[in-house]
């Protein structure tokens, strides 16, 4: 019995192959792409909300973050440039604005930005865990560690041990709540270690005996100390530039709802 199969030469089945794998490219809805968001800010945000839901929220179909860790100036300077959909800060909207006008930023229209209120802050004393025994600290004791007044822990009933204090540079939203709640504007301490962003300052304060710094709630973990201080609590602050994109609206609806498991209250 004859076959009336058709036969297809080497050549004609690569073309064919090309041509079926080029459909299937074609045919792929665009939603399958996910949106990505890019927000950018300072410690309080970071630490406490964005970190902790990415996650969560980069496993929903369709969206995806983009964090950029780089402190309240610089974040919103990028909101500014387009470079972000959303900065974030532990600071009040009013205290953002005065911020920026401090670093030589003008805000030439303060009624562009739309803001939000994510989340609630408590700033920590971070200390190294050799600091144990100290179990609390007041507002003149604080005042006087972190402006150099107190060069010794045995002075607020610690251990013999030189004080040193770790100052994040990457963090202006937590300094400068810092420096008017506790430090009264006074400067901060001449010798200060310096650091960068939280993390940064955290590695320095567990790797450096008798070291102190500060950082958000979520900064506290078993590698550090942290004792009981005088509560100095912020709003976490989410600004856009006009109203907020689609995209932007999905991440404010998830830490409203979804979200409130995950983010450090």
């Amino acid at each position: 019995m004859r076959s009336f199969g058709v036969s297809i030469k080497p050549a004609g089945r690569s073309r064919l192959v090309s041509l079926l794998v080029s459909l299937a490219v074609l045919t792929v809805p665009a939603i399958a792409q996910a949106e990505v968001v890019r927000i950018g800010g300072g410690a309080a945000g970071m630490e406490n909300v964005f970190k902790r839901i990415k996650p969560h929220l980069d496993s929903t179909a369709g969206l995806q973050m983009d964090l950029k860790e780089q402190g309240p100036v610089d974040a919103f300077k990028d909101l500014d440039s387009g470079k972000l959909d959303a900065a974030s800060a532990g600071l009040e909207l009013r205290a953002w604005f005065e911020l920026m006008e401090s670093n030589g930023y003008k805000v030439s229209d303060q009624g562009a930005y739309k803001s939000r209120v994510v989340g609630r802050d408590k700033i920590q004393v971070l200390a190294h865990k050799g600091l144990s025994s100290v179990k609390a600290l007041n507002k003149e004791q604080l005042k006087g560690i972190f402006t150099g007044k107190i060069s010794n822990w045995k002075e607020v009933g610690g251990p013999d041990l030189p004080l040193k204090v770790v100052f994040g540079s990457k963090i202006p939203g937590t300094n400068k709540l810092w420096g008017e709640k506790i430090m009264d504007k006074e400067p901060w301490a001449k010798d200060a270690i310096q650091a960068t962003e939280t993390t940064d300052v955290k590695n320095r304060v567990s790797q450096t005996p008798g070291a102190v710094g500060i950082g958000p709630l979520a900064s506290e973990d078993q590698s550090i100390h942290s004792p009981d201080t005088p509560e100095i609590g912020r709003p976490i602050t989410v600004i856009t530039k006009g109203a907020p994109s689609e995209s932007m609206v999905k991440v404010f609806n998830y830490i409203a709802g979804e979200g409130q498991k995950y983010v450090v209250r």
